[in-house]
């Protein structure tokens, strides 16, 4: 196995059109990293770039320590598992599997050997003889994982390799691909454009957006101290609320004036909003960070503002309560499920000031204040 560096790497399409920007990341030897981003941010561009399916416009890509720029795609000992599975309908599950091996000459008995213990790791032995018109989706995915094991390659590329499955199906292709990183141990590049899938599989998690890394850094990381407001509104479903208001001090206090409501600023973020003061800035709340006050697990004092229901929606032991207010259209609380709220009342809702986030006014407002006392799970201590 080998670790993949990509050093300053840029691509540029015919009429100038830069769809990966200076990409500098380090992924080490057997993590498992995910990209993850909008549609058109460049991620898939970056992972065809590592396979050598994309020529890089300049930069360095590494693998190992080999740097690749103008190395084939077929000499770079990485195997590459499709969105579309890329499996050859002629040939039985045994011979996709074996193909690549096939190529490379390797006696039979040594191909029989790898295609049937990676058949194994993916229970896929009983299958070995079928077609792939026979397989369901999920076989189909199973089997192209297998094509990429039997290669023993130095990386793992998969490029959003569970698109095309039902939605259970993907929770359970998502489990099975983890427990089969942690079985292998090995260097894993994968692209996704579900942040639920980035944030469950990945080691590390490299947000992009226009074709620039806006943040690299542990899931937990990333979703508890965004770095500006893009990666805190992507990262979360419900995503992240957003409250434009302006920094204010009156009584003493620095507050958050929301315009129809004001929230005090917490002591730990004082300090950090005081040349902020008179400005405008974006207040993110999670959804799971509001709550009426019989249901709140946090303090409730003056941290509350009045909000009309708009809809409910019931998720079981959970639901979200979709609120506004007279600035704000579409605020979610995610909260225990109780009676007694419907649309068109008006409630107030009590914010956990421990766990908001200050950002600078605009749609990718940079981070100007966040609450680093929180625990290995996110909460304040």
């Amino acid at each position: 196995m080998a670790g993949v560096t990509l050093t300053d790497v840029v691509k540029v399409y015919e009429g100038g059109v830069r769809v990966v920007d200076r990409m500098n990341l380090a992924i080490t030897d057997r993590e498992f990293v995910v990209l993850v981003g909008p549609s058109g941010c460049g991620k898939s561009t970056t992972l065809r770039m590592i396979a050598g399916l994309e020529e890089i416009t300049s930069g360095t890509i590494q693998i190992g320590e080999r740097v690749v720029n103008d190395v084939p795609p077929k000499d770079r000992d990485i195997a590459m598992v499709f969105q579309s599975y890329a499996l050859y309908p002629h040939m039985t599950v045994f011979e996709n599997m074996a193909f690549a091996l096939k190529l490379r000459k390797m006696s039979k008995t040594t191909i029989d050997e790898k295609v049937r213990h990676a058949a194994k790791i993916l229970v896929i032995e009983h299958l070995l003889d079928r077609k792939p018109k026979a397989l369901s989706g999920g076989q189909r995915q199973r089997v192209a994982l297998g094509r990429a094991i039997v290669r023993d390659p130095k990386c793992f590329l998969f490029d959003e390799p569970l698109s095309n499955l039902d939605a259970k199906l993907r929770v359970e292709m998502r489990a099975e691909i983890k427990q089969l990183h942690m079985r292998l141990n090995a260097t894993t590049v994968y692209v996704t454009h579900d942040q639920e899938e980035a944030m469950t599989l990945g080691d590390r998690v490299v947000v992009m957006r226009d074709g620039i890394m806006q943040q690299f850094g542990g899931a937990l990381e990333i979703y508890h101290h965004p770095k500006n407001r893009f990666v805190a509104g992507f990262l979360g479903s419900p995503p992240m609320n957003f409250f434009e208001g302006t920094i204010v001090e009156k009584e003493a206090r620095l507050w958050f004036d929301e315009g129809s409501g004001r929230l005090p600023v917490p002591d730990w973020a004082r300090e950090q909003l005081l040349d902020h003061v008179g400005r405008k800035a974006v207040l993110g709340v999670r959804p799971e960070a509001i709550a009426d006050k019989q249901h709140a697990r946090f303090e409730c004092s003056d941290n509350s503002l009045a909000f009309k229901v708009t809809l409910v929606q019931p998720l079981g032991d959970k639901m979200d309560v979709y609120l506004a207010t007279d600035h704000h259209s579409r605020i979610v609380a995610h909260v225990d499920a109780y009676g007694g709220v419907a649309a068109g009342q008006t409630v107030a809702m009590y914010v956990d000031l421990a766990r908001v986030h200050f950002f600078d006014a605009g749609d990718n407002g940079e981070r100007i204040a966040t609450n680093r006392n929180r625990d290995q799970n996110g909460l304040p201590i």
